[in-house]
């Protein structure tokens, strides 16, 4: 964790977390668990350059060596065989996580044309929050020159809150940017 966050998280984040949600006890606070970072490549299967060039991409962007992940089935209509190599991923925990995160929501982000603020609707029920991005341009490790074709990326959120609304809270107290 970084030191800014970490202590942005000791102070501010645990009392207003506590007094909102009537916690008992600071084990009760929602945390950040990890961050997954996915990049589908549905073009690797016609060019393996390709997907070597996106596995380096996603390295420099996590600083974490990504897992090629491949293709449970078949499908014609996809020209997909199972094993065929479709996406690669990274976990990230710890402090290479809230290092991501902070570059996340502090470097990148903004970096976007027009940003306005994430979605704040893209949680899925159980406290995990989804955050799309169009290309991987936004992340400063990327040089433009060097990219071969723009991809997008998903950034899952993972925490331990019970709720949707306690995952929002816990996200804005650390700094993420919702729309209004």
């Amino acid at each position: 964790m970084t030191a800014r966050l970490k202590e942005k998280y000791a102070k501010e984040v645990t009392k207003t977390l506590m007094e909102k949600f009537n916690y008992k006890s600071s084990m009760e606070l929602p945390k950040l668990e990890k961050v997954v970072v996915n990049m589908g490549l549905g073009d690797a299967k016609e060019n393996a350059k390709l997907l070597d060039a996106a596995v380096a991409e996603l390295a420099i962007i996590t600083g974490q060596k990504p897992v090629i992940t491949r293709a449970k089935k078949s499908v014609a209509n996809f020209k997909v065989r199972a094993g065929m190599p479709v996406g690669a991923k990274v976990t990230l925990r710890g402090s290479k996580m809230y290092e991501f995160v902070d570059k996340v929501m502090n470097v990148s982000l903004p970096r976007v044309r027009d940003f306005r603020g994430v979605d704040p609707n893209s949680f899925d029920g159980r406290g995990n929050y989804a955050l799309g991005v169009k290309e991987q341009l936004i992340f400063p490790e990327i040089e433009y020159d060097k990219v071969e074709k723009t991809r997008g990326m998903d950034i899952i959120f993972v925490t331990t809150a019970k709720t949707d609304e306690e995952a929002r809270e816990l996200l804005r107290l650390l700094g993420m940017p919702f729309a209004k």
